[in-house]
C-alpha cells in the first residue's frame, strides 16, 4: 500500500512539474502512517524537503501538491498539517482493490521480487556435533530457518548451511568420553575427567558401539568417527522434526582433506598479514580493527578453530553470494571483528556479511528457572521441549523477541490453550475462520469471488482498519527480509489476531442482510489468507480445527 501512496504522489510531483509549478528535481519520497487515524491513512513531508530545492515556504508547496493528490483516485482528501506535512486519506475503493489483491493472490500474498534473485547464504545452527542439541541452539534454529523463509518469499534465492564443526579438540574428547563409557560398561572401573562429556547420550552411543562391534571389534570406526556419526544423526532428526532443512552440510574437515585452511594462510601470508611470535603463526588482525591478534598455529603446530573459520568463510566468500548471513550464539560477540579482518586482508567486501547474534533462552517451568550445563548432562535438549510444548509453539516462542534480546521461555504458558498464549491466539485466529466459513458453506450462502462495490461498502471504519493491517502485510515482510529480523513477521501475526478476534466477538458475520455478510465472510477469508502466509513463514502451522 505504500508503494501506492509513493506512485500517487509521485504522479502529482509529474503534474506540477508539468505546469511550471515546481521543478524537475526530486527528493525521495518518504511515506509514513501517522500514529492517530483522524490524521489520516498516510503522511509525507515530500513539501519539506522540496522547500531548499524550490526556495519556497514548505506550507505554500504542501498546499499546491494537496490539491492535486486530492483529485487522483482513490485519494479522498489530502490535507496539509503542521510546517508541511501532507496528510492523505485514501477512499473505500483503495481498499476493496486491497481485499481483492489479496484474495486473488492467496497463497502468493506477501511473495514479492525485492530480492531480484540475489543468492544468498544462511548459515545456522552449526552446533558442535558433541552432544544433542539444546534450547539455545532450537532458537537459533527457528531464527535462521524463519529468515532463509522470508529472505525467499521476498525474492531472494536462499542457501541454507550447517557448518560441521568436527576436527580439534572437543571432537578427540567426545571418542575419549565415548570409549571410558564403553569400559565401564565392560565392567571395568575408571576415572572419568570432569571436563569429559557426561550427558546420558554418551553412555547410548558407547552401549551402541559395543553391540555392534563386539566381540573383538575388528574393524570398528574410531570412537571419534563413530561418535561424530552418532551425534550427526541425532541432530539432523532433531531438526527434521522441528522443520528444520539444510541445503549443504559442510564438514570443518574437509577444509583440512583439500588442504585449503593451509592455502588461505598461506594467502595472508604472501599478503603480508602473517608473522611468527613465540614459536607460533599470528594474523595481523589488528590491521583491522580487532583489539589483538589471532594465533593460527599454535606453537605446538596444531591449527587453532579460527585457522579453519578463516578458510571456511573465504571459501564462502569466493561462491558468489551477494550476501552471507551467520547466525550466531551471543558468545561469538568478540569474534566478529576477526571474521571482518579475514574479508579486508583479502580485499573483499565485508559489508556482504551479515551476523546476527542471538541471546540467550531462560526456560522457566512454574517460574522457576531450569537449571542448563552441558557437561553435567543437566541441560534441556530441544528435543524435550519439543515433545512437551510441541513444536509450533516452540518455534513461535522463539521467534517472540528480537533475537539479541533476551528470550524467558514459559513452558506453562506455550502449553495453555488459552488467549493469553501468543501461538494459540494466533493459530485460534485461523482456526475460527477456517470455522466461519464452513458454517456459510453448510448454509449455502453465495459469496462473491471478488467484494464489489455494493458489497464492500456495507464494510463499517473497524473493518477498513482491518483491511488496511492486511495490506500492510507485504510490506512487512519486505522490511523483515530487509532488516533480517524474522520476529518482524511474528510481531505482525499477533497485531492481527489482536484486531481480529474483538471484530469477530463484536459482530455477527453471517447476518441477514446478503451485502453484508458477503463483505464480512470475503474479510474473514482474507485473514485467514494472510495469517496462514505469516505463520508459513515462521515455520507453524495453521490448523483448520482447535
Amino acid at each position: 500500500m505504500r508503494k501506492d501512496v509513493v506512485r500517487i504522489i509521485g504522479k502529482a510531483l509529474d503534474e506540477a512539474a508539468g505546469q511550471g509549478l515546481i521543478g524537475e528535481a526530486r527528493p525521495d519520497i518518504i511515506v509514513e502512517t501517522p500514529k492517530k487515524e483522524e490524521f489520516g491513512d498516510f503522511s509525507t513531508n515530500v513539501a519539506m524537503l522540496l522547500a531548499p530545492l524550490e526556495k519556497k515556504p514548505p506550507v505554500e508547496i504542501a498546499r499546491m501538491l494537496a490539491g492535486m493528490i486530492a483529485k487522483i483516485p482513490p485519494v479522498e482528501k489530502a490535507v496539509v498539517a503542521g510546517p508541511g506535512f501532507i496528510n492523505i486519506f485514501l477512499g473505500k475503493p483503495f481498499y476493496r482493490a486491497v481485499l481483492e489483491d489479496i484474495l486473488k493472490k492467496g497463497e502468493d500474498f506477501g511473495r514479492l521480487d525485492a530480492g531480484k534473485g540475489r543468492r544468498v547464504q544462511v548459515e545456522f545452527v552449526s552446533a558442535n556435533p558433541t552432544g544433542p542439541l539444546h534450547i539455545g541452539h532450537g532458537r537459533n534454529a527457528a531464527v535462521g530457518d524463519a529468515l532463509a523463509n522470508v529472505l525467499e518469499a521476498a525474492g531472494y534465492e536462499v542457501a541454507r548451511e550447517y557448518y560441521i564443526n568436527d576436527v580439534g579438540r572437543q571432537m578427540q574428547t567426545l571418542g575419549e568420553s565415548i570409549r571410558l563409557r564403553l569400559l565401564e560398561l565392560e565392567g571395568e572401573d575408571v576415572e572419568f575427567p570432569e571436563d569429559f562429556y557426561r550427558g546420558e547420550y554418551v553412555k547410548d552411543i558407547a552401549r551402541d558401539y559395543m553391540q555392534r562391534y563386539q566381540p573383538d571389534y575388528a574393524g570398528a570406526p574410531s570412537f571419534q568417527d563413530f561418535g561424530r556419526e552418532a551425534m550427526l544423526e541425532r541432530i539432523k532428526k532433531d531438526l527434521d522434526d522441528f522443520g528444520v532443512r539444510f541445503d549443504a552440510w559442510y564438514s570443518e574437515k574437509s577444509l583440512h582433506d583439500r588442504g585449503l585452511v593451509m592455502d588461505t594462510i598461506e594467502e595472508l601470508r604472501r599478503r603480508g598479514f602473517i608473522y611468527e611470535s613465540e614459536g607460533a603463526l599470528w594474523f595481523r588482525t589488528t590491521d583491522f580493527g580487532d583489539d589483538k591478534d589471532r594465533v593460527l598455529i599454535k606453537a605446538d603446530k596444531t591449527m587453532t578453530y579460527f585457522a579453519s573459520d578463516i578458510a571456511y568463510h573465504r571459501d564462502k566468500a569466493e561462491r558468489g553470494f551477494s550476501a552471507m548471513v551467520d547466525v550466531w550464539g551471543a558468545d561469538h560477540h568478540g569474534y566478529e571483528a576477526r571474521i571482518r579482518a579475514l574479508f579486508k586482508a583479502l580485499g573483499a567486501d565485508d559489508a556482504r556479511l551479515k551476523i546476527i547474534f542471538i541471546q540467550l533462552v531462560a526456560l522457566l517451568r512454574k517460574g522457576v528457572p531450569v537449571p542448563m550445563g552441558k557437561r553435567e548432562g543437566e541441560f534441556v535438549t530441544l528435543r524435550q521441549v519439543m515433545d512437551e510444548v510441541g513444536r509450533d509453539a516452540c518455534r513461535f516462542f522463539f521467534l517472540m523477541r528480537k533475537s539479541d534480546a533476551h528470550l524467558d521461555f514459559d513452558l506453562e504458558l506455550a502449553k495453555s490453550a488459552a488467549p493469553e498464549n501468543p501461538v494459540y491466539y494466533v493459530q485460534y485466529c485461523h482456526a475460527r475462520i477456517k470455522s466461519i466459513m464452513a458454517f456459510a458453506r453448510e448454509k449455502k450462502i453465495e459469496v462473491p469471488q471478488t467484494p464489489g462495490p455494493a458489497v464492500f461498502d456495507g464494510l463499517n471504519a473497524e473493518e477498513i482498519g482491518i483491511i488496511k493491517r492486511l495490506g500492510a502485510f507485504e510490506e512487512v515482510v519486505e522490511r523483515s527480509a530487509a532488516a533480517m529480523e524474522p520476529h518482524r513477521i511474528t510481531f505482525y501475526l499477533m497485531e492481527l489476531a489482536g484486531l481480529f478476534h474483538p471484530y469477530y466477538n463484536r459482530n455477527r458475520v453471517v447476518t441477514d442482510d446478503g451485502n453484508i455478510t458477503a463483505a464480512r465472510l470475503l474479510l474473514c477469508d482474507a485473514v485467514g489468507n494472510v495469517v496462514a502466509n505469516g505463520l508459513r513463514l515462521l515455520g507453524v502451522e495453521a490448523p483448520s480445527k482447535m
